[in-house]
């Protein structure tokens, strides 16, 4: 194995419970605050937080070129600035730091924080977000709803990652209530205005991208990878009535800005690299720019709860664009990305009922009736929680997770019901 953090012979020297999401081969980044300790980057350790402010300003971090800011910050954008060289210097100091016998001579009890002590935060300062519509079998499934005369694919579908610009300002980190939310919906008189009737989830993956490139270059899809720091969970939260009155000609805007949670852990590439799979076939080839190479995958399962019930399983190794792609044709044709941009996958669905990432397929836009906790439910109803988790596992390789994305649903504010 070329990498030792990723050696499954690796022991933490802080204990790590069995099934863990966080064993010593993560090591996923996040921002976290403690009492007196103000926001500040850590480390994912089993049930602890490595606090990398006060591990660096003990001096324990030094020779990596490492900026004073990159882990005493409240987003990780300085680190994500610092490129590849650095991150994986970072990843392989702490590694050491937490696997030799003797901690490398730390006191590590210092510099750790208990999980349950700590506050997450948002990551990253979202600098920019896109989402991706990129699960073939999902958008055979809406085509087949809602255009059920016409092919369920659009003609440029197998040919380009479709997407659209989302809203930076509403990503919040798991755990952040999201609020029901209010706009025109689609009546047989004409619209009307007033509450969501048809909340949904859509369980996806991100990418958040590291070092970017200046306005009118490239990134080449061999490259792309360099240009992106790691991966969470995403949960895209969609008004599939308010959608469906707005999208045509231009797509989603108010039935997707209101609220996208993800999760507060990045898992590294590196720390996913055991985890690599081929992507689908791509039938027709794609264009010579989004030709990706083998292993473009990632080999993830996810489950989704509705109120502590797991009512799905998909399978993100199932996707028909890959992020190598995904990030190639974003900046194709000159746009820049920035250090925080997220891009997320678009709702990740499988071809078997019990692979669908949403509820809109789930319950086939509510003409088909899901059982959950005894009751009969289409869409999401006031006070209902989705958990969206995701483990990657393989052989010969330590198991390692996300950490939940989690999300309660709150009803529309009083005066926001009428118009």
């Amino acid at each position: 194995m070329t990498d030792p953090t990723l050696d499954p012979g690796l022991f933490s020297s802080v204990p790590v419970a069995a099934g863990s999401d966080f064993p010593v081969q993560n090591l996923p980044f996040g921002v976290f605050s403690a009492p007196q300790r103000a926001h500040r980057v850590g480390v994912a350790i089993g049930d602890h937080i490595l606090d990398l402010a006060e591990t660096q300003a003990a001096g324990h971090l030094d020779g990596l070129g490492l900026p004073h800011r990159a882990v005493a910050a409240a987003s990780l954008n300085p680190l994500l600035a610092c490129g590849p060289e650095v991150w994986r210097a970072l990843r392989l100091r702490v590694s050491a730091l937490l696997t030799t016998e003797d901690a490398m001579g730390v006191d590590l009890d210092r510099f750790l924080v208990p999980a349950t002590a700590a506050t997450m935060h948002l990551p990253v300062e979202i600098t920019d977000y896109v989402d991706f519509y990129s699960s073939i079998h999902h958008a055979t499934n809406v085509g087949r709803m809602f255009r059920p005369d016409d092919p369920p694919l659009m003609p440029n579908w197998r040919h380009l990652p479709v997407g659209y610009h989302g809203r930076s300002s509403t990503v919040v980190v798991s755990g952040t209530p999201v609020i029901r939310p209010v706009g025109q919906l689609p009546g047989r008189e004409g619209p009307r205005f007033g509450p969501c009737e048809k909340l949904d989830f859509e369980a996806e993956v991100g990418f958040v991208a590291g070092v970017g490139n200046p306005m009118g270059s490239t990134i080449p899809v061999v490259d792309a990878e360099g240009h992106i720091f790691g991966m969470c969970l995403v949960n895209d939260w969609s008004a599939r009535d308010i959608q469906a009155w707005e999208y045509r000609p231009l797509g989603p805007f108010l039935a997707k800005s209101f609220a996208t949670t993800i999760s507060p852990w990045l898992v590294t590439l590196d720390a996913l690299a055991p985890f690599r799979v081929d992507a689908p076939v791509q039938d027709p080839a794609p264009p010579a720019y989004l030709a990706g190479g083998a292993g473009g995958a990632v080999d993830l399962a996810l489950s989704v709860e509705l109120n502590g019930e797991v009512i799905t399983r998909p399978r993100f190794a199932e996707m028909y664009w890959t992020m190598r792609q995904q990030l190639a044709h974003a900046t194709v044709n000159g746009a820049a990305v920035t250090p925080g941009d997220l891009f997320a996958s678009g709702t990740v669905s499988g071809p078997d009922d019990d692979r669908l990432g949403c509820l809109l397929e789930l319950t086939w836009n509510g003409s088909r009736p899901i059982e959950v906790g005894g009751e009969r439910r289409r869409f999401l109803a006031d006070g209902d929680t989705v958990v969206i988790n995701g483990r990657a596992e393989a052989p010969g390789a330590t198991p390692i997770g996300f950490g939940p994305c989690a999300g309660t649903v709150m009803p529309a504010r009083d005066g926001d019901r009428t118009a």
